[in-house]
């Protein structure tokens, strides 16, 4: 019992220690999901062939936007959560987990079955065009059946992570990772069933996912015990849950819109070896930030609970270690992927155009990678304090702001070339944009009390 995590330990344990208790259990599930995408993406290309790649990355902005509404329901009410939770109010808690459980299934569902609807319109949309169109429809089709259990699942993920449970919620990661990849291996490489095996093997993992996360609420590891009177919406709760999970829903949306813009542009100049580059760029970027993403989970509730708390010097010291851990890991990374993306890429495929363009493509993209960190923690802080303006601003100042503008704009005068410069570009920007309202709120609101 020594070792039991509570959400009062937020508030009490030291800071460093605390970072890294919350955040080795997130980053390791961020990695193992990252690694599930990963080791998908070299299944399917390696077993399928190269299109199949750039056809998952049509549809991934898809079904990641409707899963991302799971997910922005959860940051936001977990928000709420860790600050209730901080300030004693363990009814609001409650009330905020049951109304992120109906939020969730409505609009997940809803979505789904929207994408379903319109499937032959969507797809060439975002990029499913010529000889990726027929894979990126099976796989496409299936995994949206799949969607609103990945959308409780990243819900239910963010709540237990919001009542200081990191290992739990690096077990909900990992199971449904580990999961797909076995069905991986049965699916396509046993039983011959392709883009559907793939497919099929995805949605069965989000299924696992949502079976170990009904567990664990309804175990005696649960602070948030709910009732059905917790279930019925309330309109305040909402109205807060939206306010702060909006910045997640808007960084998701953005997120696929841009998907949108480069899957196509990149079509458009390069074919389909330029869509399957940028896929396995992408996947890197699922996979390479693990750490850095693990600080950013780990910083947000005990930022939040301090903040709840009014213990306002362990909220600089959260911010000021986070960043500080976040820039190290970060710059550790780049390192690597400067020196071995020719490696990495080999991994993927075999396709010679590939292995040709993807490198290069790679080092552009992570160009930025070690000033991140003000990026990522600073946006992150003002959603866990409840400031919901502020973290939607700078959480679209990156892509919103500056990528996809640039992307519309240097491939005019530069070509492909033009892209792949709009990455880190965009990322000196706002580092220095985020850089300058972060220094502003803490020297304005984070005034130590005596």
């Amino acid at each position: 019992m020594a070792n039991k995590i509570s959400s009062q330990d937020l508030g009490t344990k030291p800071i460093k220690k605390l970072l890294v208790k919350q955040s080795v259990p997130a980053a390791i599930g961020i990695l193992v999901m990252s690694l599930n995408i990963l080791v998908d993406t070299i299944f399917v290309g390696n077993w399928i062939g190269s299109i199949a790649i750039a056809a998952i990355n049509v549809v991934l902005p898809v079904s990641f936007f409707i899963a991302a509404l799971g997910m922005s329901i959860g940051v936001g009410g977990s928000s709420i959560i860790s600050r209730a939770l901080g300030a004693n109010n363990k009814e609001k808690a409650l009330k905020t987990f049951g109304n992120q459980i109906t939020l969730t299934l409505l609009f997940t569902v809803a979505f789904a079955s929207f994408g379903l609807l319109y499937v032959d319109d969507i797809i060439p949309a975002f990029g499913g065009k010529g000889a990726i169109f027929d894979p990126a429809k099976i796989y496409y089709k299936i995994v949206l059946y799949g969607v609103p259990f990945l959308g409780l699942c990243m819900m239910g993920n963010t709540a237990i992570r919001a009542e200081g449970k990191p290992k739990f919620a690096m077990y909900a990661m990992m199971i449904p990772s580990i999961g797909n990849l076995v069905l991986d291996y049965l699916f396509i490489n046993v039983l011959d069933y392709g883009m559907a095996g793939a497919a099929w093997a995805t949605t069965g993992s989000y299924m696992l996912c949502i079976g170990f996360i009904i567990w664990y609420f309804l175990s005696n590891k649960s602070e948030l015990k709910i009732d059905a009177s917790h279930l019925k919406l309330q309109k305040n709760v909402v109205s807060e849950i939206a306010s702060l999970g909006f910045v997640t829903l808007a960084r998701q949306a953005v997120v696929s819109i841009t998907y949108l813009f480069m899957n196509n542009i990149l079509y458009n100049l390069g074919g389909e070896t330029s869509v399957t580059a940028y896929a396995i760029v992408g996947r890197m970027l699922m996979f390479a930030l693990f750490p850095v993403f693990g600080i950013t989970q780990g910083f947000l509730p005990i930022a939040g609970y301090n903040y709840g708390a009014e213990n306002y010097s362990r909220v600089r010291k959260t911010i000021n270690t986070a960043i500080g851990y976040a820039t190290v890991l970060a710059t550790t990374i780049f390192i690597l992927l400067m020196v071995f993306p020719e490696q990495i890429t080999r991994l993927f495929t075999s396709d010679v155009d590939v292995l040709k363009e993807a490198p290069n493509d790679m080092r552009w993209v992570f160009a930025m990678t070690p000033i991140i960190a003000v990026q990522l923690i600073g946006a992150a802080y003002f959603q866990a304090i409840g400031k919901a303006i502020p973290a939607l601003l700078l959480t679209l100042t990156r892509q919103g702001f500056f990528f996809i503008p640039l992307i519309l704009i240097l491939p005019n005068f530069y070509g492909e070339m033009g892209v792949w410069m709009s990455f880190p570009i965009s990322d000196i920007l706002a580092t220095v944009v985020t850089a300058f309202f972060l220094n502003r709120e803490i020297r304005k609101t984070l005034v130590v009390k005596t």
